[in-house]
């Protein structure tokens, strides 16, 4: 369908063209936590764009946060605040991954604001889809589950080994194998042996550990992972990681074989399933159903 971008660095530099709705579009704002703002930003619209709802998205950024890879200018210029949406809601919100995972929660420079934000969702939001490590810290803040360091980073394409059938997330993705979703993190959720009352796991894999999340008293989601990532996303950070020198592993059931470059992209279909499933649970808590 159509996805219009009501704010944000593409829009601005003219490289998102939008398209004319037809209907009252879902309002999705996004906190994009990513140093990667244009393809961040490109990647979420591109998914958006596959699915059967017409969208709009706004962009939103932490005020606290110590920009290195664009001018604070232009974010400033070109996303919200929460102080300038404070007083709206929205159909759904999504928080995006961060690479501050192996610090310390409350050591991120705007970590009292992802609190403060990550509370108002639950207020002012349908449903918040926190991803990687949002999701992390989304379940740090609502269940006080920790995370840990992994000895070696989680680093490639992972399917579902178990997946709760009955879960609407799951619709059309419960079969063995079929949901797929790009890993990129250095620590891992720290789970008790019984999960707290509120909260499931809906998709899981035996090498990486849970994939989906729910919380429905919370209204919340939280994904591991990033299906939001394009074909060469992972070859592009596989690449930056190695020129570091940082001893990161070969992508995980990524490239087509160990001696190649050529991309196995298998989980666009899973994560355009995925989104439309969070899209139609949205659209299902708007018309009232």
């Amino acid at each position: 369908m159509t996805v219009i971008a009501t704010n944000g660095l593409l829009k601005a530099q003219h490289q998102w063209i939008d398209d004319e709705l037809q209907t009252d579009p879902l309002q999705i704002l996004i906190l994009n936590l990513m140093p990667t703002k244009l393809e961040t930003e490109r990647q979420f619209l591109q998914r958006f764009a596959a699915v059967d709802q017409d969208v709009a998205v706004t962009f939103m950024y932490p005020t606290r946060h110590h920009f290195k890879t664009v001018s604070r200018a232009a974010i400033v210029a070109n996303y919200v605040s929460i102080d300038q949406v404070v007083d709206q809601s929205f159909d759904g919100v999504i928080i995006t991954g961060a690479p501050v995972e192996q610090l310390p929660f409350e050591d991120v420079d705007y970590w009292h604001e992802f609190v403060a934000i990550s509370d108002w969702t639950h207020r002012h939001a349908s449903q918040t889809l926190y991803e990687c490590w949002a999701a992390q810290a989304g379940l740090y803040q609502d269940f006080d589950i920790p995370k840990y360091d992994l000895p070696q980073k989680a680093f490639g394409i992972y399917a579902a080994t178990t997946v709760d059938e009955h879960a609407q997330l799951m619709s059309g993705l419960s079969a063995g194998g079929l949901l797929k979703m790009p890993q990129s993190r250095h620590t891992a959720l720290d789970l008790p042996a019984t999960l707290p009352a509120d909260l499931q796991v809906v998709a899981a894999n035996a090498e990486v550990g849970p994939l989906v999340l729910t919380a429905p008293n919370q209204r919340a989601v939280y994904v591991t992972g990033h299906p939001e990532y394009t074909a060469d996303t992972l070859a592009r950070e596989y690449r930056r990681d190695r020129r570091k020198q940082l001893a990161v592993p070969v992508p995980q059931h990524y490239f087509k074989s160990p001696a190649s470059t050529a991309v196995n992209y298998s989980w666009p279909d899973a994560s355009r399933r995925f989104y439309q499933n969070w899209l139609t649970s949205l659209t299902l808590t708007k018309v009232g159903l």
